[in-house]
C-alpha cells in the first residue's frame, strides 16, 4: 500500500511543477499617456521558464477602448525553452503589443483601463521543426491604463504670462508709492 501511495505522489510531481512563463507589459506598470491625436502604446516581454517545452502564443485580447482607435501590433512569437522575447513599443515601426491612437477630441484627463489577456500553448518542439501541441498554457493577464494628457503651454506662452505678471507687479508698486506720496502731502 505504501508503494502505491508513493507512486501516486511521484506521478503528481510533474503536474505540481508545471512549466510556467512570464508575460509583462512595457512599461512594466502598464501606464501610458499621451496628448489628444497622439499615438501611444505598450511593448511586451515574454519569458519561457520551461527547460524543455516551447511556448507558442495563440491569442491576445485587449478589451475595449474609448476616445481612441486601438490596434494589436503583437507578432505572436514562438518562445523556445529558457528564452525571453522583449519588444518595446515603437509607433514608427509598429512594434510592440498594442497601440492606441487618441481621438483629436479626447478629453484631457480621460483614462482607459483594462487588461491584456495572452493565450498560449506548450509544444514539444518548434512548430517549424515538426513540433506538436502538448497542452494549453494558462492564460496570463496584465492590467493597463492609458491617460489623455493636457498640452503643456509653449515656452513663448509662459514667457508672455511671466512678463505680464512682472508688469502688473511694477504697476502695483508704482500705484502704492503714488498713494503714499499723496497721503503724506495731505
Amino acid at each position: 500500500m505504501k508503494t502505491f501511495v508513493l507512486a501516486v505522489l511521484l506521478s503528481a510531481v510533474p503536474m505540481v511543477a508545471a512549466d510556467v512563463y512570464i508575460f509583462d507589459l512595457l512599461p512594466t506598470d502598464g501606464n501610458i499617456a499621451g496628448l489628444p491625436g497622439s499615438t501611444v502604446g505598450w511593448g511586451y516581454s515574454i519569458e519561457n521558464q520551461s527547460s524543455s517545452l516551447w511556448l507558442i502564443t495563440t491569442g491576445l485580447d485587449g478589451g475595449t477602448f474609448q476616445h481612441g482607435t486601438p490596434s494589436s501590433i503583437f507578432d505572436f512569437p514562438d518562445v523556445g525553452p529558457g528564452q525571453t522575447v522583449t519588444v518595446p513599443f515603437n509607433a514608427t515601426t509598429s512594434a510592440g503589443l498594442y497601440q492606441l491612437i487618441w481621438d483629436a477630441t479626447a478629453p484631457a484627463g480621460f483614462v482607459n483601463t483594462g487588461r491584456f489577456l495572452l493565450g498560449a500553448e506548450w509544444w514539444d518542439a518548434s512548430p517549424q521543426n515538426g513540433g506538436k501541441t502538448v497542452m494549453s498554457a494558462p492564460n496570463d493577464t496584465q492590467f493597463y491604463t492609458a491617460t489623455v494628457t493636457s498640452p503643456v503651454p509653449e515656452p513663448a506662452t509662459i514667457s508672455v504670462v511671466a512678463f505680464s505678471l512682472l508688469l502688473l507687479g511694477i504697476g502695483t508698486i508704482r500705484h502704492r508709492r503714488e498713494l503714499q506720496r499723496l497721503t503724506s502731502q495731505s
